[in-house]
């Protein structure tokens, strides 16, 4: 492939103030001053509510104008949690294409000025209507498939607990996360019940945020060398296991093939822990270790800054927050300025030369897979 990320922008994520289309341009902003402001052909923008103060926000038009790329083409995409990731592979697409040189990629969502039961029910749309008829939602849904993990391999909540503990440990260093301050294995499993075995701290939080890239076409040091895309049933009834996502295997051995590369020269992952067993479950779909050996990389410190194969050193879903939209795009940021040497405090030991993103669409019904690296690589 012949695109590479030539700078990277993220409006922090938390509780803010500001509203949807300020979040956006915040973060496109940091990413267009990254390239000196150098003329863009392509916009595409996504986010999963696309709220604004007087409800629906049209985002592609009233960024494009508060940007000044008025000349410029423009997509808007959408795929509920994954919208960041779709954004980015469209992007790629089209300067595969021919047809762009330069795209400006731009996620943001708006969250926090909601009740907590309004937002979670806006979340239902990525789960099928029957199981919402049926009372389901998101956290719901995801502790089904964390006693069916936990119980498959014999393990107890302290598995799950590590995850948690490991992702605000990151994001404690990244000045852009939602939480800024670790927490102990004691506090996680003494936080209140969500939806048994999972508990507040196993579970994302609701933020505000955006991130945004340029991209353009040529090779550097996080290049694009491949991409996929899975999809799985809607419904978790017509899924034959819980415990492993077919989507993720899917778009990772997409991904692998076009890169021309393995699990085994992965230096970095980035993965989607909107709920802490699934960053076991994602490890094992992403072969980096077989079915439940996830717990052992966690309690082991295979997956910290200095580890063997550092994992969302900027704090996940989890610690970094999650801005539904955005997070599919917040993750291959991170990958980014990890391989452009650009992470600051939070930079893993080794600097990465290939490094792997993943992100997912509900409960594992839609997987990208996105792999960066450098010419080299």
């Amino acid at each position: 492939m012949t695109a590479h990320i030539a700078s990277v922008g993220v409006a922090r994520f938390g509780k803010r103030t500001e509203g949807l289309v300020d979040l956006a341009a915040e973060a496109a902003g940091g990413a267009l001053e990254g390239v000196g402001r150098k003329a863009i052909d392509l916009l595409v923008a996504g986010s999963m509510l696309g709220h604004g103060v007087r409800g629906p926000e049209p985002l592609l038009p009233r960024l494009a104008g508060r940007l000044g790329l008025e000349s410029a083409s423009g997509l808007r995409v959408e795929a509920s949690s994954a919208t960041g990731a779709m954004a980015f592979h469209t992007a790629v697409l089209a300067l595969e294409s021919g047809r762009f040189k330069r795209a400006l990629v731009v996620a943001a969502e708006k969250m926090t000025d909601r009740p907590t039961p309004e937002i979670t029910g806006e979340l239902t749309a990525a789960i099928h209507p029957s199981e919402v008829a049926a009372g389901a939602t998101m956290p719901g849904l995801a502790a089904l498939a964390t006693q069916r993990y936990l119980g498959r391999h014999e393990l107890g909540t302290g598995a799950i607990d590590a995850v948690s503990v490991h992702a605000r440990k990151m994001a404690a260093d990244n000045p852009c996360a939602h939480f800024q301050k670790e927490v102990s294995p004691e506090e996680v499993a003494a936080s209140r019940p969500v939806a048994l075995p999972l508990r507040l701290l196993h579970c994302s939080p609701i933020s505000d945020g955006a991130a945004a890239m340029v991209l353009e076409r040529g090779g550097g040091p996080a290049a694009v060398l491949g991409i996929g895309q899975g999809f799985d049933a809607l419904r978790l009834v017509d899924r034959p296991d819980l415990t492993t996502f077919v989507a993720t295997r899917l778009a990772a051995r997409s991904a692998y093939e076009m890169a021309k590369t393995t699990r085994k020269e992965l230096e970095m992952l980035e993965v989607h822990d909107a709920f802490a067993p699934l960053g076991l479950i994602h490890l094992e779909d992403l072969g980096v270790c077989g079915p439940g050996e996830g717990p052992s990389w966690f309690a082991n410190g295979w997956v910290g800054r200095d580890g063997r194969l550092p994992v969302n050193p900027g704090g996940g879903l989890l610690g970094r927050g999650h801005p539904v939209g955005v997070s599919g795009l917040a993750g291959i940021a991170e990958l980014a300025v990890q391989l452009r040497g650009e992470a600051g405090s939070r930079a893993v030991a080794r600097r990465p030369h290939v490094g792997l993103a993943q992100s997912m669409s509900g409960l594992g019904s839609q997987s990208f897979v996105t792999i960066l690296g450098g010419a080299d690589s």
